[in-house]
Protein backbone atom coordinates (compact mmCIF):
# COMPACT_ATOMS: atom_id res chain seq x y z
CA UNK A 1 0.00 0.00 0.00
CA UNK A 2 0.99 3.61 -0.46
CA UNK A 3 2.85 5.31 2.36
CA UNK A 4 0.44 7.35 4.54
CA UNK A 5 2.96 10.21 4.44
CA UNK A 6 2.53 10.43 0.67
CA UNK A 7 -1.25 10.61 1.04
CA UNK A 8 -0.83 13.33 3.65
CA UNK A 9 1.48 15.26 1.30
CA UNK A 10 -1.17 15.08 -1.45
CA UNK A 11 -3.90 16.21 0.94
CA UNK A 12 -1.78 19.15 2.12
CA UNK A 13 -1.01 20.11 -1.47
CA UNK A 14 -4.66 20.08 -2.41
CA UNK A 15 -5.56 21.92 0.76
CA UNK A 16 -3.03 24.63 0.02
CA UNK A 17 -4.50 25.10 -3.46
CA UNK A 18 -7.99 25.88 -2.12
CA UNK A 19 -9.40 29.29 -2.94
CA UNK A 20 -9.56 31.69 0.03
CA UNK A 21 -13.36 31.40 0.26
CA UNK A 22 -13.17 27.69 1.02
CA UNK A 23 -10.65 27.83 3.86
CA UNK A 24 -13.52 27.55 6.37
CA UNK A 25 -14.27 24.11 4.96
CA UNK A 26 -10.61 23.11 4.87
CA UNK A 27 -10.73 20.43 7.60
CA UNK A 28 -13.84 18.81 6.12
CA UNK A 29 -12.34 18.85 2.62
CA UNK A 30 -9.04 17.41 3.89
CA UNK A 31 -10.86 14.60 5.70
CA UNK A 32 -12.92 13.71 2.61
CA UNK A 33 -9.95 13.89 0.23
CA UNK A 34 -7.82 11.78 2.59
CA UNK A 35 -10.56 9.13 2.81
CA UNK A 36 -11.12 9.14 -0.96
CA UNK A 37 -7.39 8.82 -1.72
CA UNK A 38 -6.91 6.04 0.83
CA UNK A 39 -9.86 4.07 -0.54
CA UNK A 40 -8.76 4.54 -4.14
CA UNK A 41 -5.19 3.48 -3.50
CA UNK A 42 -6.36 0.50 -1.44
CA UNK A 43 -8.44 -0.70 -4.39
CA UNK A 44 -5.45 -0.42 -6.74
CA UNK A 45 -3.55 -3.06 -4.75
CA UNK A 46 -0.28 -1.14 -5.02
CA UNK A 47 3.04 -2.21 -3.55
CA UNK A 48 5.88 -0.07 -2.32
CA UNK A 49 9.05 0.32 -4.34
CA UNK A 50 10.91 -1.62 -1.65
CA UNK A 51 8.51 -4.58 -1.94
CA UNK A 52 8.81 -4.47 -5.72
CA UNK A 53 12.62 -4.46 -5.56
CA UNK A 54 12.64 -7.39 -3.11
CA UNK A 55 10.37 -9.43 -5.37
CA UNK A 56 12.49 -8.55 -8.40
CA UNK A 57 15.56 -9.95 -6.62
CA UNK A 58 13.65 -13.09 -5.59
CA UNK A 59 12.56 -13.60 -9.20
CA UNK A 60 16.12 -13.11 -10.44
CA UNK A 61 17.49 -15.72 -8.01
CA UNK A 62 14.68 -18.11 -8.94
CA UNK A 63 15.47 -17.74 -12.64
CA UNK A 64 19.15 -18.38 -11.97
CA UNK A 65 18.33 -21.55 -10.02
CA UNK A 66 15.93 -22.69 -12.76
CA UNK A 67 18.57 -22.20 -15.44
CA UNK A 68 21.11 -24.15 -13.36
CA UNK A 69 18.63 -26.98 -12.85
CA UNK A 70 17.73 -27.04 -16.55
CA UNK A 71 21.42 -27.28 -17.41
CA UNK A 72 21.93 -30.07 -14.88
CA UNK A 73 18.95 -32.04 -16.24
CA UNK A 74 20.30 -31.61 -19.79
CA UNK A 75 23.66 -32.97 -18.66
CA UNK A 76 22.05 -35.93 -16.91
CA UNK A 77 19.98 -36.74 -19.99
CA UNK A 78 23.13 -37.06 -22.12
Amino acid sequence: MLDPKKIEEMVQGLSGALPPGLTGFQQDIEKNVRAALSATFAKLDLVTREEFDVQTQVLLRTREKLEALEQRVAELEK
